[in-house]
């Protein structure tokens, strides 16, 4: 039979609608997307793509950490960002979240319209234990 463990932590905003932060089932994290919502407060952090995409990734890690893995686990994102004229800015914090960890996982990068709360990037993840 196999075992799914819910993953849930105060580190990274809680679920603004009928899902979890994510699950472990079968050896995976299944992570659902974080936007940049400051977990403290619930609110969405004031500033610009850097400091939203900034915020994203400290959610991912929280995460990361809920379930005792590290960034070099994570072997698929899928970002959406509303504009792909942030793409490079987007890509700058990326690159330092994963880089000291010497690990680039497989990657898809869409824009969409929009995202929930009125937030420019979304990152959801998957990671092996």
């Amino acid at each position: 039979m196999n075992n799914f463990n819910a993953i849930n932590t105060t580190n990274a905003p809680a679920a603004i609608g009928p899902y979890s932060q994510g699950f472990i089932a079968n050896g995976t994290l299944y992570a659902s997307g974080q936007i940049p919502i400051d977990p403290a407060t619930g609110e969405l952090v004031p500033g610009g793509i850097t400091e939203q995409t900034e915020q994203v990734m400290r959610n991912v890690d929280a995460i990361l950490k809920e379930a005792g893995l590290t960034p070099d686990r994570v072997v698929k994102t899928t970002c959406y960002l509303t504009s792909m004229e942030h793409f490079a800015s987007f890509n700058t914090i990326y690159s330092d979240y994963f880089a000291p960890h010497n690990h680039f996982p497989a990657r898809s990068c869409i824009a969409v319209k929009e995202l929930p709360k009125g937030a420019l990037v979304e990152v959801e993840i998957l990671a092996i234990l």
